[in-house]
């Protein structure tokens, strides 16, 4: 089993987080099996109920786990996934007429864990970019997007200036990576205190929490997790009917 590293500039809890996804994932916890207590885990892995607690938090916002009141925290039967439009966020708002913009939270180089390398397809231990960043339209606070992109893909894609300016066009236009295809899955959820702060919601305020892998040419060149105010976004799709037998 994966175990943290302390050394690491990942935070705890979010290792936490990705060794529990990659027991989930494995089936090495089976659907409506419970996970071990807050105690098992700290003595486990050595870190404190916090920490430990802030990483299950995050999975029950995510939907992959489920608290019971008076039995414990189980592992969550996965939810129907909503196929979107693949578009950035810059030109999703231009197109309701709002001026996109953005600002660096964090950027930095990461080893890929088990389950992002998986994700990305790509092997454990390899280079990834991760960037966060809050969006706004209009100057309002709309999500927060973190992105994950192969090293291989982008090699100097951190000395990229990106205030303001959409990250798919940059992949398009300095790597000719034309993402052509992807997959995405939304669920409901209720912001971290962190997160909230940074998109003006109170605390527990509801978001949406996007998952999404885009493709150029059959090649995974991003794992975007975005977390969406829930007040504010409006999510649309286009509904078609199968077609009919003769």
């Amino acid at each position: 089993m994966a175990q943290i590293d302390p050394d690491s500039p990942v935070p705890k809890y979010f290792q936490l987080r990705e060794i529990l996804l990659d027991l989930i994932e494995s089936h090495e916890l089976a659907i409506g099996t419970a996970i071990p207590s807050e105690r098992e885990l700290c003595q486990r892995f050595g870190l404190s109920r916090m920490t430990v607690r802030q990483a299950v938090d995050h999975l029950v916002s995510e939907g992959r786990l489920q608290r019971v009141a008076g039995k414990g925290t189980f592992v969550a039967r996965p939810k129907i996934e909503m196929a979107l439009r693949l578009t950035s966020f810059s030109d999703e708002m231009r197109s309701r007429g709002m001026e996109p913009g953005s600002r660096d939270l964090d950027r930095r180089v990461v080893r890929a864990s088990a389950h992002l390398a998986r994700e990305l397809g790509i092997q454990p231990g390899d280079e990834v970019h991760f960037i966060e960043r809050l969006r706004t339209a209009a100057g309002e606070p709309m999500c927060i997007e973190r992105s994950h992109i192969p090293v291989a893909l982008a090699p100097d894609l951190d000395s990229h200036d990106l205030t303001g300016r959409s990250l798919y066009e940059l992949l398009e236009a300095h790597y000719g990576l034309m993402l052509d295809a992807g997959e995405l899955t939304i669920d409901a959820g209720i912001a971290d205190p962190d997160d909230a702060d940074l998109l003006k919601l109170p605390r527990g305020g509801a978001v949406l929490l996007l998952q999404q892998r885009s493709f150029a040419g059959g090649v995974c060149a991003e794992l975007g997790i975005s977390t969406y105010r829930a007040d504010r976004y409006q999510l649309r799709t286009i509904l078609e009917t199968p077609a009919r037998r003769t």
